[in-house]
């Protein structure tokens, strides 16, 4: 089954992020989406006409890593958006963040000096269900810097396209606006939920 672009349209209205950015981000994102299916339509015609071991095979392969982070990625990140930006500082996450960051306030210096960072990707909260812990990383475009095994929990894209027409390059700014419109349950929802896999696994 092909994939099929989701509607993020609930999240335009934020203060900090104009409609427009997200109007342009909306179509970048359905551009990857696009291009995921149309990379494994490909590779599986040319698996059928057996040539998989064809040079144009392993282009396409090394493409959809690309691609299809793309696509996953902005979904996590739309998906995080328009809350008050308060977390619940009752719920397990926020108990996790102070136990393994030593306070909310290192893990957010933590989580914004990686955000900070030159170039263009992602940052990225991650659990580790088998370690039980809370990894802060960076993404390089969309598919270098993945940790395997890990969940994504709280997503931000530092790619100009998500920033430039409302801030140019004042990038503080842009986090500023993106941790006052994050949407903390959803956060807490994904730790929960990646929780749940991790006791069972331990039962």
């Amino acid at each position: 089954m092909a994939y099929e672009a989701r509607d993020f349209s609930r999240i335009l209205g934020m203060d900090g992020i104009s409609d427009t950015t997200l109007q342009n981000h909306f179509k970048l994102y359905q551009g990857y989406v696009t291009n995921t299916n149309t990379l494994l339509d490909k590779m599986n015609a040319l698996l059928d006409e057996g040539k998989e071991r064809a040079p144009d095979f392993a282009e396409l392969q090394r493409r959809l890593g690309f691609e299809f982070c793309g696509m996953r990625l902005h979904e996590y990140y739309f998906g995080n958006l328009k809350g008050s930006g308060k977390p619940d500082a009752g719920s397990a996450l926020y108990r996790k963040i102070e136990q393994e960051f030593g306070g909310f306030a290192r893990w957010k210096k933590d989580f914004t000096a990686i955000a900070a960072m030159r170039g263009v990707g992602w940052a990225v909260m991650f659990y580790d269900p088998q370690a039980d812990r809370l990894i802060d990383t960076w993404i390089t475009l969309h598919q270098d810097g993945i940790l395997p095994g890990l969940q994504p929990l709280l997503v931000l894209d530092i790619w100009e396209h998500a920033f430039y027409d409302d801030y140019q390059t004042e990038r503080p700014k842009y986090l500023e606006a993106f941790f006052n419109n994050l949407d903390w349950s959803a956060v807490e929802q994904r730790f929960e939920e990646n929780m749940g896999e991790q006791r069972r696994k331990a039962a």
